[in-house]
């Protein structure tokens, strides 16, 4: 007597010719529904989760998913079935260590499995981790402290604070992180006996810098000028987070007046910041006596007029 057919596609409710996104899709809606964390005591929707894992196990697969195939579309679910000839030699050896064992028809298809055989990690073993500290310890948050050129930068940083048992732990800061991003240490929270680790959570926080200041995502920088320097124009280099650049200023610039700086602010893509170049003039507090000559004889010349 034959073992009962399983119509894997019937089971997690998509056609014979779905693809891997619908098989993956399918998967974790059905997967969340019957997940035993969320139906405790339910027999039923274990079996159905059980279910769904193998069919998903099976039709993921592209070797696995053939060999099933060429059963074709004729078998009924739940009708006897004995594995058809030249089947005999696929085996599939799956990872061990569940408890969750494949159906008799998964055994008979497929041969060397056995029952007891495990499916692997359960895929939503961590579904309802917010639901309660049942599942892990807490999550712990704390504070990441970085420079501009830090952030601007990015890269590997060797932190202490919040870290679990004081432990130095290296951290990989993305190239143009932001104020108020978090960074995900996972298992580096708190403990709950018997249960894995929390989570720590690095909220950044961007020191200030002595030449730049933010503005969202672009930096400002504050270029001084001389009066004569602002008038005639000038050549000069600035500072940016990555490598000084060369800024033309033209004749007649006023104070205020801004330079762009494409791409040198923080964030990444389309969410890049820029750099902008402020212009501030400044006049000397005190003069010689022949440099206020000078400046009363440019006045006596000069036919602009401010106001």
């Amino acid at each position: 007597m034959g073992v009962e057919y399983k119509d894997y596609y019937k089971v997690l409710g998509v056609p014979r010719g779905a693809d891997k996104e619908a098989l993956g899709k399918a998967f974790k809606k059905l997967a969340r529904k019957y997940h035993p964390d969320l139906n405790a005591g339910d027999k039923e929707a274990e079996a159905k989760f059980k279910d769904v894992n193998e069919a998903y196990e099976v039709l993921k697969d592209d070797e696995k998913r053939r060999l099933y195939d060429q059963l074709g579309p004729n078998w009924q679910h739940g009708q006897n079935f004995k594995q058809p000839p030249g089947f005999e030699n696929f085996r599939f050896f799956g990872g061990g260590g569940g408890a969750e064992g494949f159906s008799d028809f998964f055994e008979t298809l497929f041969g060397g499995a056995g029952r007891g055989q495990a499916f692997g990690p359960d895929p939503f073993a961590n579904f309802n981790r917010k639901m309660s500290g049942r599942e892990r310890g807490r999550d712990v948050e704390a504070e990441l402290s970085l420079t501009l050129n830090e952030a601007y930068q990015g890269g590997r940083k060797t932190i202490t604070a919040g870290a679990r048992g004081g432990k130095s732990l290296e951290v990989n800061i993305p190239a143009g992180i932001k104020e108020g991003a978090r960074i995900r240490l996972a298992g580096q929270g708190g403990a709950s006996p018997g249960k894995p680790f929390g989570d720590l959570y690095l909220k950044v926080r961007l020191l200030p810098h002595k030449d730049f200041t933010l503005d969202n995502n672009d930096i400002v920088y504050e270029l001084n000028l001389a009066p004569w320097e602002a008038v005639l124009g000038i050549k000069t280099r600035v500072p940016t987070l990555d490598k000084a650049v060369e800024l033309s200023v033209p004749p007649g610039s006023g104070s205020g007046k801004k330079f762009r700086l494409r791409g040198k602010g923080l964030g990444n893509g389309e969410d890049k910041g820029d750099q902008y170049v402020r212009l501030n003039i400044h006049v000397p507090e005190q003069l010689e006596h022949e440099e206020r000559e000078l400046w009363e004889k440019l006045a006596a010349l000069s036919k602009f007029k401010a106001r």
